[in-house]
């Protein structure tokens, strides 16, 4: 899909930007709104040279799984005994097994840490605090940085390459910092309409930066600095079934997307400690049909918890937090499986990894929609 599916985007703004009327006025154009251009993959640096990993079969799943222990921090020295893969509650067969540690990637590639800066979520002074933070999280440890580290900034003209993959942190942190380009976006829409501008935006480019990474081998950790975009829960709010359709595609597609990328998505935000909403606990299971679909099953949250990454709390150390997503790098699981025979197209599967061992917790995609 070079494309983002819009249908249910029409259907969807018609009937609650009647109740915004009163505050926001929008236009009636909206009606008419014509699909957006097709969003251009942000050109990557290659990464540095590596003996690739035999590609999975057709069809197969491979998984990364990061197993933590009480205190959160990544456990190694697992071996296939202590794992066991459920698929729908079912036992399913594990194909292949890899532990994989940071120190020992020169077989396969490495790792690759993504720190995006949401521009157009964000208010100008958040993006500068932001930017201060991610420039604090490079110069840790002296500078050194055991991944190849990027950092690119979401506007409203699109998505920029700020920084291109390194593992000398000064050097990076000493670029941000000194960087001149634009961070703040440009005028939109108040009330409704820029609410859904900003989502359609927002999704649109974490679509095309996961099918900018399909063909480059290797997992990716995508930590996105910014609380995300509207989740466009509102009272009343009526979705035509063409709109659900249409939306439940758009779920399917950006979740097959992020598994065939290996990518997965981190949410890292400022903010005062202890203060967040969690009502993105809520729309994390799998949605299996068009008639539960709902604008906030696309949350950023949702999605990065979907995809087995972190949802951090705000805190005022967006150092400590980068650090403590970059830590699933540090040693994580490569497993793999045949997915059973489906019945019809879109067919979700709840998955689970267990580990035998007490005290231990695995975190990995909590599913996958399987096809024909």
């Amino acid at each position: 899909m070079n494309r983002r599916n819009h249908a249910w985007y029409t259907a969807f703004i018609l009937l609650p930007a009647l109740a915004f009327t009163q505050q926001s006025a929008p236009p009636s154009t909206t009606e008419t709104q014509s699909e957006a251009p097709a969003p251009q993959a942000p050109a990557l640096n290659p990464r540095p040279g590596y003996t690739p990993a035999p590609a999975p079969q057709q069809g197969r799943i491979q998984l990364d799984v990061v197993v933590t222990d009480k205190s959160g921090k990544p456990v190694s020295g697992l071996e296939l005994k202590d794992f066991a893969l459920k698929d729908n509650n079912l036992p399913a067969k594990i194909i292949s097994f890899q532990a994989i540690e940071a120190a020992a990637q020169s077989s396969d590639p490495p790792t690759e840490v993504t720190v995006l800066i949401d521009a157009v979520n964000l208010g100008f002074q958040e993006v500068a605090r932001t930017r201060d933070g991610i420039a604090a999280f490079l110069r840790r440890n002296g500078g050194h940085q055991a991944q190849p580290v990027s950092v690119l900034v979401l506007t409203d003209d699109g998505l920029k390459v700020q920084l291109q993959p390194s593992l000398d942190g000064n050097a990076l942190a000493d670029q941000l910092v000194n960087s001149s380009s634009g961070l703040r976006s440009l005028a939109r829409s108040a009330g409704f309409n820029g609410a859904v501008e900003r989502y359609e935006l927002s999704l649109k480019w974490v679509d095309a930066l996961a099918r900018n990474e399909i063909p480059r081998p290797g997992r990716k950790l995508l930590i996105w600095a910014g609380p995300g975009w509207p989740l466009l829960d509102l009272p009343g709010m009526q979705i035509t079934d063409k709109g659900q359709l249409g939306m439940f595609n758009e779920i399917v597609e950006l979740s097959t997307t992020l598994r065939q990328a290996d990518m997965t998505l981190y949410s890292v935000s400022l903010g005062m400690p202890g203060i967040g909403t969690y009502l993105y606990k809520d729309f994390v299971k799998g949605v299996k049909t068009a008639e539960k679909a709902k604008p906030t099953n696309l949350g950023l949250k949702v999605i990065a918890t979907q995809t087995g990454g972190l949802v951090l709390p705000p805190d005022n150390d967006l150092a400590s937090q980068i650090a403590n997503c970059v830590q699933d790098a540090t040693a994580f699981y490569r497993l793999s499986f045949d997915p059973p025979p489906a019945d019809k197209a879109n067919e979700y599967h709840d998955l689970k990894v267990e580990i035998d061992k007490p005290g231990l917790t695995a975190r990995t995609r909590n599913g996958y929609y399987n096809q024909p």
